[in-house]
């Protein structure tokens, strides 16, 4: 029991510090997953005294519901703009106030100081988006034992990576691998061959998106019939999560090569991408959140539902219902992840097909490997992608 005590610590370690998505929150250089980095265009400069989003038109000076960002903006087209989102719909639906506060800075001490100042002004419930929050949130879950929090892709902690979360805490993971599953699926469906995946760091959340897009890609050239090998992926780790020249030349020559989609997976390299696309005139796959609006090259996004999953557990909330003191995985049986088909660009694959592998994925009629299960045809752990158990799907790891 101790060993296996001190493996999952291990893991647990691996998977919150660098849960990305991800792929998530994560995380990229705002702390987020693996989604886009976009600066903020409309929002005024905000500080940990933010001026309320919205309030109840009565006058208050007190916002019970508070989101603190990491060290992005609530319209960074990711982890903190879903989250955001999720807060704004509940509480403009039930006419509760509501307030984000952004920290001054990247520090455990900047992120207790938000959470100070939305506890002073009123905070029942606080929402943090990402692993950033784990120690801040272990602190003041002690020191609030009142109110609520929320963690989005990280876990309550002392700094030792042992989750510790209290009865006033709840938090929230996500099935990168189912979400990688429908984009890899949907593309071969779509009728692309030569793929391409572009990871930041090999980190947990990251794995699992890439794994994930390399097992649907296999399912949906099974049901197509495709010959052994058919389908060629380009598979890649850069190192970072940043938008470089560098990440930007290896997708253009990826591009060069015939590679005609590339899902992009690691945060603001998802911009270096976007660009090599908008050059090459491909396509891009996006992460954690619909970065459609990103770019034009952006036919799809494996997406986390933040949205929903933030609505959700505020409503369980008012529903005397909050699940304090656990942690969740959200998969597709609680539409945890997802495709944003209303702004995918797809010409061939249709509602309908999304519609029927999102079925079988819930009644768990398809079976999908994550970086703990993975193994390959000899039932062997696999070191890497190429050694998932595929046929149709060729693997190639690029260094």
């Amino acid at each position: 029991m101790k060993l296996f005590k001190k493996a999952l610590s291990i893991a647990l370690a691996m998977t919150l510090v660098f849960s990305l998505a991800a792929c998530g929150s994560k995380n990229n250089n705002n702390g987020n997953n693996t989604g886009s980095t976009g600066e903020a265009t409309t929002t005024p400069e905000a500080t940990t005294e933010a001026t309320p989003e919205a309030t109840d038109n009565s006058g208050s000076d007190t916002y019970e519901i508070a989101l603190i960002t990491d060290i992005g903006t609530i319209d960074d087209k990711s982890f903190n703009q879903g989250s955001w989102e999720g807060v704004e719909a509940y509480a403009k639906e039930n006419n509760k106030t509501y307030k984000y506060y952004k920290p001054t800075e990247k520090s455990d001490e900047a992120y207790l100081t938000s959470i100070d100042l939305a506890v002073k002004a009123g905070a029942k419930l606080i929402v943090c988006p990402g692993y950033l929050f784990e120690v801040p949130v272990h602190t003041a879950q002690t020191k609030y034992p009142d109110v609520k929090f929320i963690i989005l892709d990280g876990v309550p902690h002392a700094g030792d990576y042992t989750p510790d979360i209290a009865s006033n805490s709840y938090s929230i993971f996500y099935a990168e691998q189912e979400a990688g599953f429908l984009a890899g699926y949907a593309i071969v469906k779509e009728g692309n061959t030569k793929l391409g995946f572009m990871g930041g760091i090999a980190v947990p959340a990251v794995i699992r998106y890439g794994y994930g897009f390399v097992q649907g890609a296999e399912y949906a050239a099974k049901e197509l019939g495709l010959a052994a090998g058919s389908v060629d992926v380009k598979y890649t780790y850069v190192g970072n999560f940043d938008a470089t020249p560098d990440n930007q030349a290896k997708a253009a020559s990826w591009y060069n090569e015939g590679t005609e989609v590339i899902f992009a997976c690691g945060g603001a390299v998802g911009n270096s991408v976007m660009k090599a696309a908008e050059a090459a005139g491909t396509k891009v796959i996006g992460v954690d959140v619909d970065q459609s609006s990103e770019s034009d090259t952006v036919i799809t996004s494996s997406m986390k539902n933040l949205k929903k999953s933030v609505y959700d557990a505020l409503a369980t909330y008012y529903a005397n219902a909050f699940p304090g003191g656990t942690s969740v995985t959200l998969d597709a049986t609680t539409e945890g992840v997802e495709l944003p088909m209303d702004t995918s660009k797809f010409t061939k694959f249709t509602a309908d097909d999304y519609a029927a592998i999102y079925d079988k994925i819930v009644k768990k009629e398809v079976t999908i490997l994550n970086d703990t299960t993975a193994v390959g045809s000899d039932g062997a752990a696999i070191a890497d992608a190429s050694g998932l158990p595929v046929e149709s799907v060729k693997v190639e790891v690029v260094k």
